[in-house]
């Protein structure tokens, strides 16, 4: 990791790492989101239409939805035609002075712009490079286009749908992108972590359909996992079609006995002490076995009583509970709050807007908002300054590059953001 004067207060664990980020939607930005929020500079590389998801809707105003002041905050945006000889200078300075190259190109289209890991690492062979794939670089599907739905359908998560529902169906979220995404920021943290013990930079691979096949098995490979197989994969539990959120007297909520104790305790009070003894639901692979006699036990009882009820009954006797909580409720919830998880920033254009903090705490560097969601292109001249390219180059390199409107006030930090930014790095001279 290339040294840099450590701001006061610490930044964050990954402060003075340089990210490229040539991605775009949700699988890469989430990645380098992570990355960002840790500390790192990461320089968002788009074209002259920008990342796609800037366009949802609704918005305030064009190219700055909800989700991409979420994703890409403490991001700096530069706008490059990598079409352009120009652009493509401007891009290899870029990863001559960086510690991390992220892209989410299909291989042959990497390979096609000069930025697949031979090229780079000609650059800055000291450069982790990440591709992030729909599928492996060495399977036939290599080049096959890759969105969330296509690795549900193939990776088993829509067909277990069917082995409860009847039929395949999708999750209502991006659950591979985002899978992904998570795989990606650890994979190149790994990385730059043997870089630091002495192996160098490197090429990091990761595919979605691959990585989605391992999480779906993780729980549900059970005798499929022997050789020769004993049964089909599916962990009983999770397909029953009495697996859900129970109705109760005034909504709906998980009640989850899962221990002995649990068990023997939730039965004793729904009117079933005969059933404690009973050897069908003695031990947990018993209980799995009969599972929908217990579901439908509990959703007879669950009617009975209040949410709050069943907390407070559940809580006391430590059996899991929760009742079902709407997304647009979570900020008003209690714990939620406790931990100050949502917070509203001002962003310099688009006003107040919602703050999530990262999940993941850091004794020694608490988190800080050092910059917000960039406008397209915002950065532009101001990183292009920092590789030494001249107004007349930058012209050059990003000829669309949107100026900020004229009515636009001056981007200024926001009021929780202590730590000043890193120093900037000095530029490695391109070697070979």
């Amino acid at each position: 990791m290339s040294p840099v004067e450590t701001p006061a207060p610490f930044a964050g664990p990954l402060v003075g790492v340089r990210v490229v980020d040539l991605t775009n939607v949700i699988m890469g930005p989430f990645a380098t989101h992570i990355l960002a929020d840790m500390g790192a500079d990461v320089i968002k590389v788009e074209s002259a239409e920008g990342d796609s998801i800037r366009t949802g809707r609704p918005s305030r105003s064009p190219g700055m939805s909800g989700n991409f002041l979420h994703l890409n905050r403490n991001k700096r945006s530069v706008v490059l035609d990598l079409k352009s000889e120009a652009g493509m200078e401007a891009m290899r300075r870029l990863a001559a002075s960086a510690d991390v190259f992220v892209h989410a190109l299909r291989p042959r289209a990497i390979r096609k712009l000069g930025l697949d890991y031979e090229s780079v690492r000609a650059i800055n062979p000291d450069i982790v490079h990440c591709g992030a794939y729909g599928f492996s670089a060495a399977g036939p599907y290599a080049d096959k286009a890759a969105y969330d739905d296509i690795i549900q359908a193939g990776s088993g998560f829509a067909a277990f749908a069917a082995e409860r529902d009847g039929a395949p169906s999708y999750a209502p979220t991006v659950i591979c992108d985002k899978l992904a995404g998570q795989a990606i920021a650890y994979a190149v943290i790994a990385a730059l972590f043997a870089r630091e013990r002495g192996a160098g930079g490197q090429a990091v691979e990761v595919p979605m359909f691959e990585t989605a096949i391992e999480f779906m098995l993780l729980e549900h490979l059970g005798g499929f996992g022997f050789e020769p197989a004993l049964e089909k994969p599916g962990y009983r539990r999770l397909l029953n079609a009495w697996r859900r959120p129970f109705a109760t007297a005034d909504g709906h909520c998980c009640i989850l006995p899962y221990s002995d104790a649990n068990w023997r305790d939730f039965l004793t009070e729904a009117g079933h002490a005969e059933l404690v003894s009973d050897p069908r639901f003695a031990t947990l692979p018993d209980r799995v076995a009969h599972i929908e006699v217990l579901y439908e036990i509990i959703d007879r009882t669950a009617p009975t009583r209040t949410n709050a009820e069943w907390v407070a009954f559940c809580d006391a006797a430590s059996i899991p509970c929760m009742p079902v909580i709407a997304l647009e409720d979570l900020p008003d919830d209690p714990h939620v709050k406790a931990v100050g998880l949502f917070a509203t920033a001002e962003h310099p254009t688009e006003g107040a807007y919602r703050s999530i903090r990262p999940p993941v705490t850091f004794s020694g560097a608490p988190w800080t908002l050092r910059r917000h969601a960039p406008r397209h292109g915002e950065h532009t001249a101001e990183v292009l300054a920092e590789l030494g390219l001249g107004p007349a180059a930058r012209s050059e390199t990003a000829p669309d590059a949107p100026a900020p409107a004229p009515d636009a006030p001056a981007p200024t930090p926001d009021a929780s953001a202590t730590a000043p930014a890193p120093a900037t790095r000095p530029v490695p001279r391109p070697v070979g």
